[in-house]
């Protein structure tokens, strides 16, 4: 289950996107790869609108695959 994500306000301020810019690349390197995945997750589900804990499945009709000849 993924958990609930909160806004960390102490780690931007407001400001100029090119003096946030480094303090943003620095906050996610900090972070790690299952945390910077869950987060990824995270937004696709608010940005499609699904329930982060029952994705929809993969239409597999959509894709076709044949062999390549070589």
């Amino acid at each position: 289950m993924i958990e609930k994500f909160r806004f960390d306000k102490t780690a931007f301020w407001a400001g100029k996107h090119e003096d946030n810019e480094e303090r943003i690349k620095n906050f996610w390197f900090d972070q790690s790869a299952t945390d910077r995945l869950n987060a990824a997750c995270y937004l696709n589900s608010v940005a499609y609108n699904y329930d982060i804990n029952n994705p929809p499945k993969i239409d597999r009709t959509f894709f076709s695959m044949r062999k390549h000849e070589a």
